[in-house]
């Protein structure tokens, strides 16, 4: 218990500085100011808490129970491999949308920026947690079953396709989530994750991309600030300075 709340706490303690700022507003009420998180924070922050939850809870780890043994009921040893493939669709989509002349939010550089660093985050937190946590696998596999890393993925994936293309259609983003959870659905058919997994996995994947798109534009500027005050190092006169 006291393992599963430290590690719960480690991935909050790194991830919500960005996204709180990400996502929150100062509304000014009576010359007082409030500080407001919206709701597209709170979902994946709860997510996230009730997986860890489900860690030493019993009540949750009987669903964990009766959503697998319903699935078993259904998967007579079938397994559908297209879950290694759909996690990646919606950021693939972004990719061929923009070739196909619909333009999202930004050029191809900056959104593969943006979609790597949402990778590195959800994959850096997804590793450590499985280490950290040693959940056995429903098909007792492995100890790696918290979180699933292929849903983190997908829902990462759906985040970044909503944030490129929430200007242009809601449904882009739509799509992208009903492929996510697609990916989720079928770990758990194929008896490789418990729901409480899948769950933690999905909010851990939109918050690393939320993360993302508040420290980018923040990275980039500071790195311009740093250009435009340091001087070209094939400059003569510059290096005469050093």
């Amino acid at each position: 218990m006291i393992r599963s709340f430290i590690t719960g706490l480690a991935f909050l303690t790194a991830t919500l500085p960005a996204t709180l700022n990400a996502q929150s507003a100062i509304v000014p009420d009576s010359g007082k100011t409030h500080f407001a998180i919206k709701p597209t924070l709170l979902v994946p922050m709860a997510m996230v808490g009730y997986g860890f939850a489900a860690l030493h809870t019993p009540v949750f780890k009987n669903w964990n129970t009766d959503v697998h043994g319903r699935l078993a009921n259904m998967n007579i040893e079938q397994h559908i491999h297209v879950d290694n493939y759909l996690q990646w669709t919606p950021a693939a989509a972004v990719y061929a949308l923009n070739l196909a002349g619909i333009k999202g939010r930004n050029n191809f550089t900056n959104r593969t920026f943006l979609f790597g660093i949402a990778t590195l985050i959800q994959g850096a937190t997804i590793h450590s947690l499985k280490r950290m946590t040693q959940e056995t696998r429903p098909d007792y596999s492995n100890k790696l079953s918290f979180p699933s890393g292929h849903t983190a993925t997908a829902f990462a994936s759906a985040e970044f396709m909503r944030m490129e293309y929430k200007d242009v259609s809601p449904w882009y983003g739509i799509a992208g989530y009903a492929v996510a959870a697609t990916t989720g659905y079928l770990r758990m058919y194929n008896n490789k994750h418990w729901l409480s997994d899948v769950v933690t996995g999905a909010g851990i994947g939109i918050l690393s991309t939320q993360a993302s798109y508040f420290l980018y534009p923040k990275v980039v500027k500071l790195l311009q600030k740093k250009q435009t005050v340091s001087p070209y190092i094939n400059d003569p006169a510059a290096m005469a300075m050093n």
